[in-house]
C-alpha cells in the first residue's frame, strides 16, 4: 500500500474519531461533571501515552529532558489538558453540543488574531476578511441567526466556548516548532496538567469515582479525543505528500459531527448553526490558501534575487 493511501486511512480514521468527540462529551456528561470528565480523561491519556512511547522507543527521549523542557511542558499542560478542557467540558455541560463544538471550531482564526500581537506578524486585509466572516458566523451560530440576543442560550456558556479557542490558540502558539518530539511533548504536558487538575480538584473538594456507567465514554473520551487519534494523525502528516491535501479534509469533521449529535444525542440542528458553521470553516480554508499564496510568491522571490 502506497504511503498516500494509508495517510488518507489514518486522515478518515482521524476524522470519524474527532467528529464522534462532541457526542461522546455530552454523554458522559450527563453520568459526571466536567471535573470529573477532565481527571479521569487526562488520566488515561498520559497511560495510553505512556503506552504508545513505549511501543514506539521513545523513553529514552523522555528521560533526556532538561529543565528548560520540562517547564516549557508544564506551561502546556496548564494550557492544555488542564485549562482548555477544563472550560471547554463546562461550555459542553451547559450548551447544546451543536453550538459549544461550532463556535470551539474557531480557533484558527483566532490564531491568526494572536499571531500579530505575540509573533509580531502583520495581517493582510484578506487575513483581517477572513477574521470578520468567522466573527459573523460566531454570532449566527450563538444568536440562532437573531443576531439581537442569545435566546434561551446560556451567556456563560457561550463565553465559555469562545473563550476556549483563545486557550487553545495560545497552546498552539507556544507549543512552537523546536525540534522535540510531538508525542513526547505531549505527554509530559499531559502528566502536568493531570498534576495541576488534581490540586484542583483538591481545593474544589472534587474528586470522586465515577459510576460504572461513565467508565466506557470516558475511556473512549480520553482515547480518542485526547491522544491516540493525535498519534493517528501525526501519523499521517508524516506519510502524506501533501500536507495541506489530508488537512483541507479535516474541515469536514464539525459536518459529520453535527450529524451524529443528530443521530446519536437527539439534537435538532438548527439552520443557523450549519450556516454559521460553514462560514467559519469557509473563512479557515480562505486564510490557509492565502497562506500558501503568498509562501509561493516567497519561495519564487527568493529564486528571482538568488539568479
Amino acid at each position: 500500500m502506497r504511503n498516500q493511501t494509508k495517510a488518507y486511512i489514518l486522515t478518515f480514521l482521524v476524522i470519524t474519531f474527532w467528529a464522534t468527540a462532541a457526542s461522546a462529551f455530552k454523554i458522559t456528561l450527563r453520568y459526571v461533571s466536567p471535573y470529573t470528565l477532565l481527571l479521569y480523561a487526562t488520566l488515561f491519556s498520559c497511560i495510553s501515552l505512556f503506552v504508545i512511547l513505549c511501543s514506539q522507543g521513545k523513553l529514552d527521549r523522555l528521560i533526556q529532558s532538561t529543565p528548560k523542557v520540562l517547564i516549557k511542558a508544564a506551561l502546556l499542560g496548564f494550557l492544555n489538558p488542564f485549562l482548555y478542557y477544563v472550560v471547554l467540558f463546562k461550555a459542553y455541560a451547559v450548551l447544546p453540543g451543536q453550538i459549544a463544538m461550532s463556535l470551539n471550531y474557531g480557533w484558527p482564526l483566532v490564531l491568526t488574531l494572536l499571531s500579530a500581537p505575540i509573533l509580531g506578524q502583520k495581517l493582510s486585509k484578506s487575513q483581517l476578511l477572513a477574521v470578520v466572516i468567522s466573527f459573523i458566523g460566531a454570532i449566527i451560530i450563538a444568536t440562532r441567526g437573531k443576531f439581537t440576543s442569545l435566546g434561551d442560550l446560556s451567556t456563560f456558556g457561550v463565553v465559555l466556548a469562545i473563550s476556549s479557542t483563545l486557550i487553545w490558540a495560545l497552546y498552539w502558539l507556544f507549543n512552537a516548532r523546536d525540534g522535540l518530539d510531538p508525542v513526547v511533548k505531549l505527554f509530559t504536558g499531559f502528566c502536568f496538567g493531570l498534576l495541576f487538575t488534581i490540586f484542583y480538584g483538591l481545593i474544589i473538594g472534587g474528586i470522586k469515582l465515577p459510576p460504572a456507567g461513565a467508565w466506557l465514554p470516558l475511556i473512549y473520551v480520553s482515547l480518542f479525543e485526547m491522544s491516540i487519534t493525535f498519534t493517528l494523525w501525526l501519523t499521517a502528516l508524516q506519510l502524506t505528500s501533501s500536507a495541506a491535501r489530508i488537512g483541507n479534509l479535516i474541515y469536514i469533521t464539525p459536518f459529520f459531527s453535527l450529524l451524529i449529535l443528530s443521530l446519536v444525542i437527539g439534537e435538532s440542528i438548527h439552520p443557523a448553526t450549519f450556516f454559521g458553521l460553514l462560514l467559519i470553516v469557509g473563512s479557515i480554508l480562505f486564510q490557509a490558501r492565502l497562506g500558501r499564496e503568498t509562501r509561493k510568491k516567497q519561495y519564487i522571490s527568493m529564486i528571482k534575487k538568488s539568479k
